[in-house]
């Protein structure tokens, strides 16, 4: 039987078959075996062969079919290990917040970068707007306007007051999506707004350190509708990148890809050399801000916030 992982909880995995039932499986010995260099050789969203067993308890995943994508992190005890976020998606959103708790702008081009390793498309949501004073609303606006210019795609919402949600829930339809984002931004606030019945737990901000509690343990994917579904993943507190070299980490800026082959060294690092066509455009077309995460990631490849 053909299905797709849609939830897993480290020992077991449920898988929804194409007809929409669900079975509680484990996975074959053999996987285990492997050296995949990931914490979860298995992920929600892949696509996998079941053999289905004569009771509950009973069936095993025989297989793991190839991965159209993936969205990776480095394991923050380990950083030459990776785990999984989810497989198979169609675009990867990140809830952002200004503050309790503050997603920093490396932090958000740390997760674009990951998602342009596969050039799965990205969504920017900057979440409870309402909280906002008027100078973080103008801030949010050079932010907005940043990321847009750049070909992103950006919403201010809040997820409380029901603002941006119709506008939400017309970039999800007919999508698989990723949702992404620190503990506290509000990833379980929305799901319960769109999906009531998945019942998610939503635990208030800690007062001491302005900063969310985890809620979501385990990566699930829901149902909003025939066609759609949001893969829901615990908080992440840091991202290191996995799989990528530093020199191609500048394929992976769309301002600087446009640019690349500009350089009057071919193996340009867009640090220091003379005749670099990204320098020259700094402030220009590629902001300060995320040249200075380009640098961030390029002095640390393995597990930078």
């Amino acid at each position: 039987m053909k299905g797709t992982v849609v939830k897993t909880t480290g020992s077991w995995y449920e898988v929804r078959d194409d007809s929409g039932c669900l079975y509680r499986c484990r996975l074959k010995g053999k996987f285990k075996a492997q050296d995949l260099k990931v914490t979860n050789p298995i992920a929600v969203g892949d696509r996998v062969i079941v053999e289905v067993g004569d009771h509950q308890h009973t069936h095993i995943i025989n297989e793991i079919l190839p991965r159209e994508n993936y969205l990776i992190r480095a394991s923050v005890k380990h950083p030459e290990i990776g785990h999984i976020l989810a497989s198979n998606i169609d675009q990867a959103i990140i809830i952002a917040t200004l503050r309790k708790p503050k997603t920093s702008l490396g932090f958000i081009d740390r997760y674009l970068v990951s998602a342009e390793t596969f050039r799965i498309p990205s969504l920017i949501v900057f979440n409870k707007v309402d909280q906002y004073k008027k100078s973080q609303l103008k801030e949010l606006d050079d932010i907005q306007e940043t990321y847009e210019n750049i070909g992103y795609r950006t919403l201010a919402t809040s997820f409380t007051e029901h603002i941006g949600i119709d506008n939400l829930r017309s970039q999800l339809n007919g999508k698989t999506s990723l949702l992404s984002g620190h503990s506290g931004v509000g990833k379980s606030t929305l799901l319960n707004l769109l999906i009531p019945e998945a019942d998610q737990k939503v635990n208030p901000i800690s007062g001491f350190s302005s900063k969310g509690v985890h809620s979501t343990t385990f990566a699930e994917m829901f149902t909003l509708n025939r066609d759609s579904f949001i893969i829901d993943t615990p908080g992440i507190k840091e991202l290191g990148l996995m799989e990528i070299g530093q020199e191609e980490l500048s394929h992976y800026f769309p301002e600087m890809r446009a640019l690349l082959g500009n350089c009057k060294y071919h193996n340009c690092t867009h640090t220091h050399e003379p005749g670099c066509a990204i320098i020259a455009q700094i402030n220009r077309t590629i902001p300060e801000s995320r040249y200075l995460s380009y640098l961030s990631m390029l002095e640390n490849e393995d597990n930078r916030r």
